[in-house]
């Protein structure tokens, strides 16, 4: 489904083009058959623009891309166009466990295939892909940026897949796969009608959200699958103490221990840590099973969670703005 959704995202880019008379800023094709074969390259020829009026639009030709891309802070409003996420990948295998060219081994936060350091991105029909496998640490992307968006695209790896470090992003129709803390961070980042995919026993979540910061993850309606019967995961553990989760009328299969949520070990954090649910649904949401330090939402308080509140700001953001 997701191969016939970027087709069609494909073809409303290309006839909004027509239509305005203009073709992408930039296109990218790994047999040379574009001006750019790297997306790094695209990426360094953008300019630095002021105005969301003027974004800058690269589309990526299908294909798989082995390199390290870098969004730099100055570099605002790129528009990243896959033509097919389930074919247009951009790949790289670093791990935490390796050395850099210093001899040093060269951590988890720079393992990462893709780095968005740049507010205001925006990013449709790609898969960014970290290939390590289970060694450890291992990113496919770090977000430090604000106001990121992402939509009908794969993130796929094991542990620590998605890095969102801070600011407000949004994720849209995305498939995220991994085991361990596959989705951690500072950030306030909402997830619509994503699919998660546990790809061995572990957690899907690790919020280091800080004690002031309104909300961390929220999920909403989305599914959560796992590769096998065998496979069983946590909703979230907290890797800080007032790490908070959220899930919002999500499907979850039996890959969801009946316990839900984990205390990484330190009883303590079950006073801090802001872990809550909302109408669950399947075989992995029995409520009466959850651990008691847990939130279940009554229809008010889950009514009160919405996209503008959570991810507006001060400045009003409003993600559907960034198509």
């Amino acid at each position: 489904m997701m191969r016939s959704v970027c087709s069609v995202i494909l073809a409303v880019l290309l006839v909004a083009s027509q239509r305005a008379g203009a073709e992408p800023d930039a296109t990218v094709a790994p047999n040379g058959s574009a001006k750019y074969k790297s997306i790094q390259d695209a990426i360094n020829a953008a300019p630095q623009l002021t105005s969301a009026d003027k974004a800058w639009t690269i589309l990526v030709r299908a294909g798989t891309y082995n390199e390290l891309v870098y969004v730099q802070r100055e570099k605002r409003f790129i528009r990243l166009i896959g033509e097919d996420a389930a074919k247009t990948i951009i790949t790289y295998d670093l791990n935490a466990n390796m050395k850099g060219v210093d001899g040093r081994i060269i951590s988890t936060f720079r393992t990462p295939t893709v780095v968005i350091d740049a507010d205001d991105f925006t990013c449709e029909g790609l898969t960014f892909e970290n290939s390590a496998g289970r060694v450890g640490q291992a990113l496919a992307i770090r977000i430090d940026g604000d106001r990121d968006v992402f939509r009908d695209c794969r993130f796929l790896g094991y542990q620590d897949t998605i890095f969102s470090n801070r600011g407000r992003h949004y994720f849209e129709n995305c498939y995220i796969a991994g085991a361990v803390d596959f989705i951690f961070g500072g950030a306030t980042d909402w997830f619509e009608k994503c699919e998660i995919h546990c790809v061995a026993n572990g957690y899907i979540t690790a919020p280091s959200t800080q004690e002031n910061q309104a909300f961390g993850f929220i999920f909403s309606n989305c599914k959560i699958a796992g590769a096998n019967d065998e496979v069983r995961t946590f909703l979230a553990r907290p890797w800080r103490a007032y790490g908070s989760t959220t899930f919002l009328s999500c499907e979850m299969s039996a890959v969801i221990k009946p316990e839900g949520w984990n205390n990484w070990g330190k009883p303590e954090r079950e006073k801090t840590a802001r872990f809550a649910e909302f109408q669950s649904t399947g075989p992995g949401a029995d409520a009466s099973k959850r651990v008691p330090w847990a939130k279940q939402l009554t229809e008010e308080q889950a009514k009160a969670i919405t996209v503008e509140k959570v991810l507006s700001g001060a400045d009003g953001w409003k993600p559907e703005s960034q198509r």
